[in-house]
Formats: structure tokens, C-alpha cells, sequence
């Protein structure tokens, strides 16, 4: 890497990082008071727990050998990144920065009902198992790195920079958990309102300025072919679609609760710019601005609708994260098979570009709910992973943590 890439990898990097924090605050805001504690700490232990494990072995298994490998050898020389590169060491923290926030992003679906202990075993062994593996199926080397040419196709399959190993795979396991944990007490529509729509508008926002490194920074962190990094050669295309999807899927999501509620909430529309998010990342760099806006107004009425199918169908996903993460990912993940430049339907008059998005999409889902069941319902049957009934009306902030979010008074 030249300084000036390594300098934007390092900024990329931190903004994805931060991007953890804030999602805190938007699940924080979202729970309700006596919770917020227990909520903002799993995304926090997902920092501390998955930073540990990425560098001792997860970036030695986010790369494979062969596209029939698994995973990457997570003993091989340079565990713990010894004896690894500065270039690679770059790569090696932004690419933690995903797998933190994708284990955290899974916490949304438990919210007010998880054992801290337990979604800290649970986040480790889903990072072992399913993410890291996951990764390098997508981004290295593995089969969906190879799809198209497995089937013969012309095509490979898109995913910039995480529709499916980060947003797909979180919702599915978030789905997962949601049916393993069972639902909260009293659960009902409108029973569980956000203690703190200030908190969510504040992760939203930090969300959507991190998102810029997100997207933009896996412009440095993509090898070119003569095996340098950071040619930046799609960045505009890279940040107006990162500012386009999510801004119309603002209006999407607002107008879908004018017309079904009435009103027009500020937990809609930071719900919308993340829904905008969620789809625009795979796709960030494959779409002309104008498909970039359709998508996300498209994604936003999509997902105001599809978070309604938890009280339809019975699973309790606290804050909504198969509703916009699982559905949004699959949602941009397959838009690019219509729409991507020159390879999409629209364009190419081809199918191969939206059956490979879709076989991508498809594996991924169905082995990252298999494997987070799993291993969620072993901790639940052991440990166990929900806290007890009474905890739960108590709160599980001072149960669980000791603390409470707010203190109004000296005691």
C-alpha cells in the first residue's frame, strides 16, 4: 500500500469500528429503560470478545486455499498475526471491524431477555463457526468466490462489502436466536415501545457516517490485479450510493407508516436509513445513482412491511433485525442480479448474474440459522441463555450488570 491508501484503510477502519458503538445506541434506544444496559453491553462484549478472536485465528481462516476449503487454517504460521505484513495487518484490522459489528447486530433479536455470559459463549462460537468460515467463502477464495465459475457462468457473484457475509448472515442467525429464546413477556404489537428515540436517531446517524468507511474503505482493502491495494477507482460511485439508498429508503419507510399508521415516527426513519444501508452494501459499487435511489426506496417499503411478520407469524425479534437486516440484505443482494452495470437481467438480458446472487444468498441463509440454532439451543439446554421470568420484569440491567441506566436521584 502507498501512504495515502494506508491512511484511508486506518480512517475506514476506525469509521466501521465506531459504527459498533453506535449501533449501542440505536438498539439502546430501542429497548426499554431497565434493559439498555444489558443491550448496549452485548455490542460492547462483541468488540472485546471478537477483536481478541480475529486476530488470533479469524483472519488465518478468512482465507482459503481452494474454493472446496471450508475454512482457512486457523493454526497455520502467523497465528495471532505474528510475523504478518504492516499491508496485511491494515487488512487484517479492517476486516475485524466487520466481523465485530456482524456478531453484534445479531444481539437486536434477544433484546430484554439474554444472559450476558451466555451471548458471549454464543457470540464466540458463532464467529468461529459461521462468520469466519463465511467470510472466506465470500470474499476469500471460497465457493461463492467462485460460484460463477464453478457453474460456468461469465459472472461472479457481487457482494461488495457484505450483503451476504454480514447482513444475510446476522439475520438469519438473529432469526434463529429469536426461536430459541421465545418470546418476551407480554409480547404483543405495541407493547414494548423504545424508552429512547433520541438514543436510536443518535446510532442511526452514527451508523450512517460510519457506513461511508463500511463501503467506501473495502475500495482499499480490494486487491487490484497487479496485486496492489486502494485503486479507488469506483469511490464516487462507492459514496453517492451510500448516501442515495439510504436517504430514499427514508421516504420509503415513512410513507408505507403514513399510510398504514398515520404517522410519520422518527424510529421509522432512522429504521429506513438503516434499511437504506442494509441494502446498498453489496451493491454500493455495481449501481448507477439512479438504481442505487429505486433500491432504497424500494427496500424501505419492504421492510416496513416485513417487520409486521413477527407478530404474524409469532417470533419475537425484538428490534427488528430479520426484518431489515435478513430481508434488506436479501433484498440488495438479488437487486443486483436485475440491475448491476452491464452483468444485470436489465442490462445483459442474462440470468446468470441473479442465480448466482441468489444460490450466494441462499447458502449462506440456511447455514447461518442452522448452525446460530444450534449453537444457541445447546447453551439454552445447558447454561441456559434466557434469564428467568422475574428477572425479565425486574430488568436485567441491575440483575445482570448491577447498574442502572438512569439514576435520577442520589440514593
Amino acid at each position: 500500500m502507498d501512504s495515502g491508501t494506508f491512511a484511508w484503510a486506518v480512517t475506514a477502519g476506525a469509521l466501521v469500528l465506531f459504527m459498533t458503538p453506535g449501533l449501542a445506541f440505536f438498539y439502546g434506544g430501542l429497548v426499554k429503560a431497565k434493559s439498555v444496559i444489558s443491550m448496549m453491553m452485548m455490542s460492547f462484549g462483541s468488540m472485546a470478545l471478537i477483536g481478541v478472536l480475529w486476530v488470533l485465528y479469524g483472519f488465518n481462516m478468512s482465507a482459503v486455499g481452494d474454493p472446496f476449503q471450508f475454512a482457512g487454517n486457523p493454526f497455520v504460521e502467523g497465528f495471532a498475526l505474528s510475523g504478518v505484513g504492516e499491508s496485511d495487518l491494515v487488512l487484517a484490522f479492517f476486516g475485524a471491524t466487520f466481523a465485530i459489528i456482524t456478531v453484534a447486530l445479531i444481539s437486536g433479536a434477544i433484546a430484554d431477555r439474554a444472559k450476558f455470559g451466555s451471548w458471549l459463549i454464543f457470540a464466540g462460537l458463532f464467529a468461529t463457526l459461521v462468520y469466519f468460515p463465511v467470510a472466506a467463502w465470500v470474499w476469500g477464495g471460497g465457493w461463492i468466490t467462485n460460484l460463477g465459475s464453478l457453474l460456468g457462468f461469465d459472472v461472479a457473484v457481487l457482494d461488495y462489502a457484505g450483503g451476504t457475509a454480514v447482513h444475510i448472515n446476522a439475520g438469519a442467525a438473529a432469526l434463529a436466536l429469536a426461536l430459541v429464546l421465545g418470546k418476551r413477556i407480554g409480547f404483543a404489537k405495541g407493547a414494548h415501545a423504545p424508552h429512547n428515540p433520541p438514543f436510536v436517531l443518535l446510532g442511526a446517524a452514527i451508523l450512517w457516517f460510519g457506513w461511508f468507511g463500511f463501503n467506501a474503505g473495502a475500495e482499499a482493502a480490494w486487491a487490484n490485479g497487479d496485486g496492489t491495494y486502494g485503486g479507488f477507482a469506483l469511490i464516487g460511485t462507492i459514496v453517492v450510493n451510500t448516501l442515495a439508498a439510504p436517504a430514499a429508503a427514508v421516504l420509503g419507510w415513512l410513507v408505507v407508516e403514513k399510510f398504514k399508521d398515520g404517522k410519520a415516527t422518527s424510529i421509522g426513519a432512522a429504521s429506513g436509513a438503516v434499511t437504506g444501508l442494509v441494502a446498498i452494501t453489496p451493491a454500493c459499487a455495481f449501481l448507477d445513482p439512479i438504481w442505487a435511489i429505486v433500491l432504497g426506496l424500494v427496500s424501505g417499503v419492504i421492510s416496513a412491511f416485513a417487520i409486521e411478520l413477527k407478530f404474524k407469524l409469532g417470533f419475537d425479534d425484538s428490534l427488528d433485525v430479520v426484518g431489515i437486516h435478513l430481508v434488506a440484505g436479501i433484498v440488495g443482494t438479488l437487486w443486483l442480479g436485475f440491475f448491476a452495470k452491464e452483468t444485470g437481467l436489465i442490462f445483459s438480458g442474462s440470468f446468470e448474474q441473479l442465480a448466482v446472487q441468489a444460490i450466494a444468498a441462499l447458502g449462506v441463509m440456511v447455514y447461518s440459522f442452522v448452525v446460530a440454532f444450534i449453537i444457541g439451543f445447546a447453551i439454552e439446554k445447558t447454561i441456559g441463555f434466557r434469564v428467568k421470568n422475574e428477572d425479565e420484569l425486574a430488568g436485567i440491567d441491575s440483575v445482570v450488570h448491577g447498574e442502572e441506566g438512569y439514576v435520577l436521584e442520589a440514593k
